[in-house]
């Protein structure tokens, strides 16, 4: 599991880097981002009724993406498609904020993509 997230974190500055370089992110680099920010995130997520860290939420969504990029062409359809709900049960992934605040995953995420995007503008 180390070597694994070694490997992510190597992978995320690479894109990092190499996304400096361009004047828009790729749909790779946006959805690495979302798993970064998830990863740094102080939330608690809720998946199939049980709490995550954010850690493990991150290291969970790398893994679906992982096995299922064919779902994810777009950051919007990985949010939609393998970030925002059980594949196994179904229900939506839910966020708990520091300040208690409770959030569907989807929306969080959203919201997260459209500054990122935001920022990119801004930035090049």
């Amino acid at each position: 599991m180390r070597l694994c997230m070694r490997r992510y974190w190597f992978i995320a500055l690479i894109l990092l880097s190499i996304s400096q370089f361009s004047d828009a992110a790729t749909p790779e680099q946006e959805i690495n981002h979302l798993i970064d920010f998830v990863a740094k995130s102080d939330a608690v997520f809720i998946r199939n009724g049980t709490e995550h860290s954010s850690q493990d939420a991150a290291e969970h969504l790398a893994m679906k993406y992982r096995k299922a990029t064919r779902y994810a062409k777009t950051a919007e359809k990985f949010i939609e498609n393998l970030a925002s709900k059980s594949s196994w049960s179904g229900k939506p992934y839910k966020v708990r904020l520091s300040n208690g605040s409770l959030l569907n995953a989807k929306d969080w995420l959203s919201n997260e993509l459209k500054e990122y995007r935001r920022n990119q503008h801004i930035h090049n």
